[in-house]
């Protein structure tokens, strides 16, 4: 099998191990990674991550020029803007994840900072997360605002819309945006019980430690 045949099943696999579990439903969603030649492969409109087909996958090349596969997601501009900014980033995931809308959608939130502390993967996995205003699907206002971070965060948060996560490579991608939809989940559970999240210093602490993307 071939390096490109391998990145396609897998970001099937990951796709329909996502919607087995409930973390995006429907035909929402949608999830992209760089081939091996600086391409992309994208999950094409209109498709449910249960029932990806690896041969139908949109393919771009270099150039960013829809050379192969079945029309790609209309929120194209969210996945350009973070390879465009993030030179780290192999993959992008975007989910509609019931527990990370809900808080988006509460009072509250801190937009540079959405996620509260709770959990030393929720540190180490995102950074901070940026909580970004409601858009309507598709519109590239979307990608200009994530250009507008200028490649600082790996992940935002589309309010009323669902996470959005850059990661170096299809898997980590995933294990990151299930991080964010965890964390918002167990903060949803703990809301107004005065939870004992994590406090500066131990923040400070995971952010040296690990190499955590934190400034700004």
């Amino acid at each position: 099998m071939s390096n490109e045949s391998a990145l396609r099943e897998q970001i099937c696999l990951l796709a329909k191990s996502l919607f087995d579990r409930g973390l995006t439903h429907g035909s929402t969603g949608n999830i992209s990674a760089r081939t091996s030649d600086g391409g992309l492969l994208v999950s094409p409109t209109g498709t449910s991550f249960g029932r990806l087909d690896p041969g139908r996958l949109s393919r771009f090349d270099t150039a960013g020029h829809h050379i192969d596969g079945d029309a790609p997601t209309k929120e194209m501009p969210l996945h350009t803007a973070f390879y465009d900014t993030r030179r780290t980033a192999g993959a992008v995931v975007h989910l509609h994840s019931c527990h990370s809308v809900a808080l988006s959608i509460l009072p509250g939130a801190d937009a540079n900072n959405f996620l509260p502390p709770l959990t030393p993967y929720g540190i180490m996995k995102l950074g901070k997360v940026t909580l970004l205003p409601f858009f309507l699907p598709g519109d590239p206002a979307m990608g200009a605002a994530v250009r507008g971070l200028a490649g600082k965060r790996s992940a935002v948060m589309l309010a009323n819309h669902g996470p959005v996560v850059a990661g170096r490579d299809v898997e980590a991608a995933c294990n990151a945006i299930e991080e964010l939809e965890d964390t918002a989940r167990l903060a949803l559970m703990t809301r107004g019980m005065s939870p004992r999240g994590l406090d500066e210093a131990q923040v400070a602490a995971l952010v040296k430690t690990f190499d955590v993307e934190w400034d700004g």
